[in-house]
Parts: structure tokens; sequence; C-alpha cells
């Protein structure tokens, strides 16, 4: 085998964090982070004397913060939260607002907080927001005492649990914002930018929305400039108007560029876009975008066009957690687990089932990944949930249907205003499987009439007193007018699961582009039968028929499978922590499966050596796979796309030697003998694959082009027993206060192999000021203590977490295994920029 150095690596904060995002703002007035110094208490309390209870088992915490990932997994709890609980917790932070700011407009802005948050300011109550994914913000200025301390106190109430058919997680988990702005001033998300092109010239057209919160009306100038990636201004516009005495004004701008640099998928070019507001010459308020030029084209019979070229996405559904992180959000964890999906061949994201952080779809515009951006999972009536393993036991009904009438089209309005300046978004998700036959919705097609098209009744049956399905189509005609009121540049799209029924309704016809989930046996017939619908995979499975459902029709123009990343959650019998569906394990390591889409997605030629013993279980690698194995469909002779790269064995033991890969041709050698005959790509089942003796040694997969010349070879070696853990990096890593450092560990042997069957105990222990946010191995049955300071290896491999803190000195990370050699880090402290 290769180096150790091919398979373990540190990644350093530097070269994570690339530029910091503009977006996390929220688009106006003077922002400043104040995710420190927070004190928590899980229990509920009485808003107006949070003063007065502050000794009441209160703890210091750091924003963001998840409360349920950090409490013991219990069988006795929900599978749809991965054992996880919920409950009621306050948060509350003093924050000193100098006198010197008296007269201007303060405000709180977060990101995100789940959910039944209820913000009180000096013991008053300024709001509260239902939704857990939606970002808000309150004008805090009546409540203020200037020249003194403020108390701010957050009440989350996630009481009802098992709210959501996947891990949400609890509390303050997305960063808290305090601005200062001028009272007259951008609105939040004031400035709104989109592309057009023509031929060789782009256009930026904008829309800069102000607010006067005096009783004077002011005349105002607006300046605007658009700067590309050098720093030269390429454009740019002024515009002198008045603002009304308590009014808003919203001013449309147009800024030409002629052969403007385009955004795609390989060389995502993007400007900044800068918008001054002066007042008498003086500036009293300031907006910084990020935003760039691309066209995009939807077609019946072509899919979809990105900048005129021709382009299928190769798209996964994500989730928003980080496995023992849970919901809290960290951009260099992020950057991560998106740049390994790209070197897998992915192009594309779904945010299922709801809008994420700010720093994710900033991620998305730097690096080339285009997003469908999905708001809801359900809309007036709850999904079922279940309580007591997956699919099977008494379904709960909790969920976000409790505030959809009330806030439906306000959170989804303020979704688009939020995330629409990211030029990765091409299209906008009302919904998913909302139209799921009898959950809970129901139509008379469903009881398999003469000419319904069904010959048997399907999911039950009819079920006359189930809520009507024609009701889909009067709401999704509601949400797609909201979309289009805030956002005139992209499409409206849905994830249909219960296609056949709504085709009996208006629903699809409200949309633009209609997704479809795991129903890749429609689509011939859906395309001639709606000419003038747009189809895509909306959430499909990773076997190679829904892929080339997707490859061999130009007419649907691309797949997300379900899903890129194992989630908490919506989790199987105990044990198990979550869904393991994904191409990458809860740490971001790639996971058999990943290297097999990358076979099917990536240009560039590759080969993946994976085992397993004929006669044995691959191993429970996939939810898919177990289910159909309980029901007698796994097919056990079917080469795997789930096999690990082991070559360990006993001596003779019949072996399955799997090869994922790109090439025209493949061939297996073993210490330097051919033990598998040259063989031909195998695009029935997309895997090269033979049978042998096993022997120690060292075991080669070697790709060839069709004229038989070798592309690419890929190693599997025997490993010795356990001798070390290994980190691979410089002697020491730099890093700045609030930085995560992901320090990747691996077991290898006395000859630097690594040992995929080590499983040892990992201890982590840190000298200085920073701590430590977790560690992951991956493992979806390991239902231990994720608080602590240990974990186990899973496949040989774990990561760790580490956040420097605000302080003086380096800081020390010693990793210990018993019987194994140490490895240690040294991170040093350097000026925050």
């Amino acid at each position: 085998m290769q180096k150790i150095l091919k398979h373990i690596r540190l990644i350093i904060p530097v070269l994570l964090l690339g530029s910091r995002s503009l977006f996390a703002q929220p688009g106006f007035g003077s922002a400043e982070k104040i995710n420190t110094d927070w004190l928590f208490h899980l229990g509920d309390l009485d808003g107006a004397k949070i003063n007065a209870q502050a000794n009441q088992n209160w703890r210091s915490v750091q924003l963001p913060h998840d409360w349920s990932v950090k409490y013991p997994l219990s069988p006795n709890l929900a599978s749809a939260t991965g054992y996880l609980p919920g409950g009621i917790g306050w948060y509350q932070k003093k924050l000193l607002i100098p006198i010197a700011d008296q007269g201007k407009k303060i405000y709180l802005y977060f990101e995100g907080v789940y959910n039944h948050s209820e913000v009180f300011i000096n013991g008053k109550s300024v709001g509260k927001r239902p939704n857990g994914y939606i970002s808000f913000s309150y004008d805090i200025s009546p409540f203020v005492n200037f020249g003194q301390e403020n108390t701010i106190a957050v009440k989350v109430d996630h009481s009802h649990s098992a709210d959501s058919r996947w891990y949400t997680g609890s509390g303050i988990y997305r960063d808290v914002w305090f601005v200062k702005a001028n009272p007259i001033h951008l609105e939040q998300w004031g400035v709104y930018a989109y592309p057009e092109i023509n031929g060789n010239q782009g256009t930026l057209n904008v829309e800069v929305a102000l607010a006067n919160e005096t009783s004077r009306s002011t005349a105002v100038a607006v300046i605007q400039q658009l700067i590309d990636a050098s720093g030269n201004v390429v454009a740019k516009h002024a515009k002198k108007i008045t603002v009304a005495a308590n009014g808003h004004l919203t001013i449309p701008m147009k800024m030409g560029v002629k052969n403007p640099k385009l955004w795609s998928l390989e060389q995502p070019n993007r400007y900044i876009l800068k918008t001054l507001v002066l007042q008498d010459g003086q500036e009293i308020d300031r907006s910084e975008i990020k935003t760039g030029f691309r066209s995009l084209k939807f077609d019946p019979d072509q899919g979809f066009a990105l900048n005129g070229k021709w382009t299928k996405l190769k798209g996964v559904c994500i989730h928003h957690d980080a496995g023992v992180l849970g919901a809290e959000v960290y951009p260099e964890v992020w950057r991560r687990r998106l740049m390994t999906l790209k070197s897998l061949g992915v192009n594309a994201i779904r945010t299922s089932h709801n809008p994420q952080a700010n720093s994710l779809y900033d991620l998305c515009d730097e690096l080339g990944l285009m997003v469908m951006n999905e708001a809801y999972d359900e809309w007036e009536y709850p999904k079922r949930k279940w309580l007591s393993g997956w699919n099977v036991g008494t379904p709960g009904f909790e969920g976000s249907y409790q505030f959809f009438k009330e806030w439906g089209e306000r959170d989804l309005a303020d979704i688009v205003k939020r995330d629409r300046n990211h030029i990765s978004i091409f299209a906008w998700s009302i919904g998913n499987e909302v139209d799921y036959p009898n959950d809970p919705y129901s139509h008379p097609i469903l009881a398999g009439e003469q000419g319904s098209g069904f010959t048997q009744p399907i999911f039950g049956g009819y079920k006359k007193d189930a809520p009507d399905a024609m009701r889909l189509g009067d709401i999704a005609k509601r949400l797609a007018a909201v979309v289009r009121k805030y956002d005139r540049s992209r499409p409206v799209t849905g994830g249909l699961a219960g296609v056949a029924m709504s085709n009996e309704t208006e629903y699809p016809d409200a949309l633009d582009i209609t997704g479809y989930n795991y129903t890749e046996s429609r689509y011939q017939e859906d395309h001639i039968r709606y000419p003038k619908r747009v189809i895509f995979g909306s959430e499909n499975r990773h076997d190679l028929a829904a892929w080339k459902a997707v490859r061999d029709n130009n007419y649907i123009f691309g797949q997300f499978l379900w899903t890129g990343i194992d989630y908490l959650g919506e989790s199987g019998r105990w044990p198990s922590r979550g869904f393991y569906s994904g191409m990458l394990d809860f740490a971001g390591f790639i996971k058999p499966r990943g290297y097999f889409r990358q076979a099917l997605w990536s240009e560039t030629p590759m080969a993946y050596l994976g085992t397993y013993a004929m006669k044995g279980e691959v191993g429970k690698t996939d939810v898919w796979s177990d289910l159909e194995a309980e029901r007698g469909q796994r097919k056990n002779e079917a080469p795997s796309m789930d096999a690990w790269p082991i070559w360990n064995y006993r001596e003779g033991q019949l072996i399955r030697v799997v090869c994922y890969t790109n090439t025209a041709f493949a061939r297996l050698e073993l210490n330097g003998k051919v033990v598998g005959d040259i063989k031909p790509y195998n695009d029935e089942q997309g895997i090269v694959y033979w049978d042998i003796p096993y022997a120690d040694g060292r075991l080669e997969a070697i790709g060839f082009d069709k004229e038989k010349k070798e592309l690419v070879r890929q190693v599997l070696e025997t490993s010795g027993r356990s001798h070390a853990l290994a980190i691979i990096s410089d002697s020491s890593v730099s890093a700045t206060a609030g930085e995560v450092i992901q320090v990747e560990l691996q077991v290898v042997d006395k000859n630097n192999k690594p040992v995929v069957l080590a499983d040892d105990e990992v201890t982590c222990r840190i000298v200085g000021a920073a701590r430590l946010l977790g560690l992951e191995a991956g493992n979806n049955s390991d239902m231990t203590d994720y608080t602590d300071n240990k974990q186990r290896l899973y496949h040989g491999k774990m990561i760790a977490y580490i956040q420097l803190n605000p302080g003086q000195g380096d800081v020390a990370v010693q990793f210990s295994a018993p019987w194994l050699e140490n490895t240690s880090l040294l991170i040093q402290r350097k000026e925050n920029r």
C-alpha cells in the first residue's frame, strides 16, 4: 500500500477558512458576532425574572450551541431524533451598550434557533419565532439601557422533541449578531442582485431597499460599485433619492459588464457588489455582497444548461448536522465535507428539507456547487414520526404544521430574501414529499379503479376521511407566488413522492420544474404525457439504474442521492444513531459507496479496491440494503457497492474483490502476478469483480483505457497488528481564536500501513486554551457517551474537532490508546486576522 500520507490528513484552518463570509451578516448596519460568554440553563424559567434566577444551575457556553447532542442517547427516546432528547432551555448574556450609541437603532440578529424561541431584553419580551431554521432579527432599541449592562435572554422550547423525521438539535445552534444602525439604513437583506447574460454582455439587476425610521423626509445618495476578483471596479452606479418620513423605498438599478467572468462549476468566479448610503456626503450605511454572472436554462426535452452548456446535475441531499457536533454549525467542518463530496464528482446540493446556515451557501458559491434550496418537509398537516424504531411501532404527529398556517408564507419570504444573492442557488423547493400518499393526503386514484393507471389499491388504498389531496394545488400556488415575488430569476420546484396522485391535482402545475422522488419508472411516461414538464430526480437511491435513467435521457437533467452524508435521526432500531446511506460517514470520511459514485461521476481516471468474504454479509453499511434484506430482496450474488478496503483474511478463504472504476478495462494482480483476468467495464452493474482465494500480500487493480494502456493503479496490502496512532501533518499548526482544527487519526502497523480493522479506544488530552468539540469515528451503532474525551475508532479512523479559545499561549494536544504508540500535535497561536 502507498505511504500512509495518502490516507490521512490534518485539515488546517488556514486552508479551511478562505475568505470570511459576508452573507453571515444581516445586510445592514455595523454587525458584530456575539457568540462568547453566554450562560445556559436546561429547564423552564420565568423570562421576566431572569436576573433573579441567574444562579440557578446556569453554566457557561459558547455559540453555536446544541444541547441535545450533549446528552446521553437512550432507547426510550424517539428514533426520529436519533434517540436524543429535546426539552426547554434558556440562554442569557450580558451586553454593555455605550451611551455613545444612544440615537442609533439597535438590533439582535439570530441566524437560527431551534425552536419556538422567545427573546427577552432586560426582562421584556421582544418577539417569538417558532420555526427553528429561519434567520430573524429584533429591533431592541426601545428596551435598551444605554451606558449600562443589558441582559439578553432567549427561551428555546423544543419540548415537542419528535417534531421532525430527522435530528434537528436544540438551542442557539447558529451565530448571533449585535447590529447598530443609523435610523436611515438599508433594510435587512436589503440589497438584491441577480444577473442576466446576453451574448458577451452581462447585466446585474439590483434592487436596494431603504428604511427611514425618522419623522422627516430625507435625501440620500446610493452609490454602488461592482468589483472583480483583482480589486478592479468594473461597473458603478449612483442615484439620489428622497426617503419619506417613517417610510420604505426600493430603488431599481442596473450595472452592465462587458465579457464578465462567468460563475461555473469549474470556475466559480465571483464579484463583490459594494453599496454605500450617504447623507450630506457622509456614509450612514453600507453593504457588501458576493455575486456573479451565470445563466440558467431549463428545457423539457434537453434538461438543464448552465451558461449555455447542457449539464447533468450530480447531486446529493444533505441534512444540517455533523455527527458528534450535532446541529452546531462550523464553516471549517462544512468546507471539508463539501470539498470531499466535490472530489467524488458531486456538483449539486439539496438542502433537505430546510434552509441551512448562511456559511453553507457561501461555501457552495466559492467551491462551485449548485444548490436547490428547500423550505419545508410538511405543510398544513403532520407526517408520521417514528418513536420506537424506524417504520415500526406507534407513530407520533408532532411537527412544524402547528405554525404553518400563521408563519408559512412569511417564513418562506424570509428564506428567499436572505439567500437570493447566492449565485450557487438554482431553484427554490417549496416542499418535500408533502404529497406522500395517505401521509396525510389521499385521493380516489389510490383505490386502483379502472382507468386510474393502477390495477390494485396502493399505499393502503383511498381513505375518504384523510385530507383531500386536491388541497395541495392551492397551497403550492400560494407558496410559489411568494417565491416569485421576491426572486424572479430562479424556478420553483418541489420533491414529489406520490407523483401519480399529485398528477391528479394542480400541484405540479404550480411548479416551474418538477422533482420526482424515487419514481424513475414514471420518467418516460410523464415526459410523453406532460411534454412541457421539466423533470428531474429530486431524491434517489444509489443504485446504478437510477443514475442511468438520468445519464441516458436528455430530458432528465439530474438526480439527488439520498444521501450525501450520514445524518443523525430517522434512525433504525436501537442501536442506530441515524440514517447511514451516505457517501460520507458522520466523520466526513469517504465510504465505499462514495468511491462507487466517483467511478460513475468523476471524469478523472480512478480505481478503488474493496473486498468481502463470499459466504458472509458485507456488513450493515446501508439502510436501504438492510431493509431489502429484511424483505428477502437482497441478492448476495451481485457485487456490492459497500466493500471496505480490507486485505486481511484466512489463507485460502474465497474472497470477492470488487473494483469501482471509470476506466474501460481492469485487471487484478496479487504480489505481482495476475490473479484476475482483464475485464471490460460492466455497465449492467457498474462494478468489475473477481472471486479469488486469499493470500497475504499486495493486491493491485490496474485500470486501462480502450487501447489497454494503463491509466491508474490502486493498491491494497495486508496489514500487521495495530502499532501506533498517526497524525499526518507538520510538527505544528497555526490558528487563531475561534478556529476549528480538524485532526484525522489513523491506526497504523509497524510498517506504517493503515489497519482498517482497528477499533481501539482513543483518549484526547488538551493542555492550553482550547476545547475539544468532539471525537467522531462515524460508527452508526456506537451509542456510547459522546460528551467526553474518549471514543472508539471505526475502520481504524477517527476525527477530532478542536477549537482554539481566546487566551494566550500555544496548545498541546495528545492522542493515546492502550498498547499503541501515542501521537501529539502542537497548535501555535497567532493573531486574529
